[in-house]
């Protein structure tokens, strides 16, 4: 990648300022890795019979972003973005006939929600309830395990994008 603007997570700060800081890289990571691709080449799966793509990851984590922000501090039945089922995480993995502009804008406004709730919040022991699991969890339970979504799935991009255009990098 030779256009990388993401800023890095400070080498010296708080729990808070930390985990917000790289869950903003890794979030900047998954835009840096779409960058200057146009539909189809979003679209591209990586093999048979998969149907992952960078769309496709767009897509899940805009719902990722909803189900662990937007469902468990604000509305428990908070609809999915690209499903009629509570839980189905698997739909947005079909982005056969989605767009960038359709795509980025779901996770964008997600993306946006989720940093609000996290500003809003008085601590990272804020206390929401988790509708999957049924349990009660805190902002911190949140933000590290919506991280470590992220991580797991921009390796994915990784190869991803280096599958499409042979690009590789951060």
């Amino acid at each position: 990648m030779t256009n990388d603007d993401r800023i890095g997570p400070p080498l010296l700060g708080g729990e808070r300022e930390t985990l917000r800081a790289f869950l903003d890289y890794q979030r900047e990571t998954l835009a840096m890795k779409c960058a200057g691709l146009g539909d189809e080449e979003l679209r591209e799966r990586s093999m048979p019979p998969s149907t992952l793509s960078l769309l496709a990851l767009v897509r899940h984590l805009a719902e990722v972003e909803r189900a662990w922000f937007r469902r468990v501090f604000e509305v428990a039945e908070a609809p999915m973005v690209w499903s009629e089922k509570a839980f189905d995480f698997q739909a947005a993995y079909d982005a056969s006939t989605s767009t960038r502009a359709e795509a980025f804008a779901a996770w964008e406004a997600e993306v946006e929600t989720s940093r609000r709730i996290e500003r809003e919040a008085a601590s990272l022991d804020l206390v929401g309830r988790q509708p999957r699991w049924e349990k009660d969890v805190s902002l911190r339970m949140v933000m590290v395990h919506v991280l470590t979504e992220y991580g797991r799935h921009n390796g994915h991009a990784d190869l991803l994008r280096e599958g499409v255009d042979g690009t590789v990098g951060a």
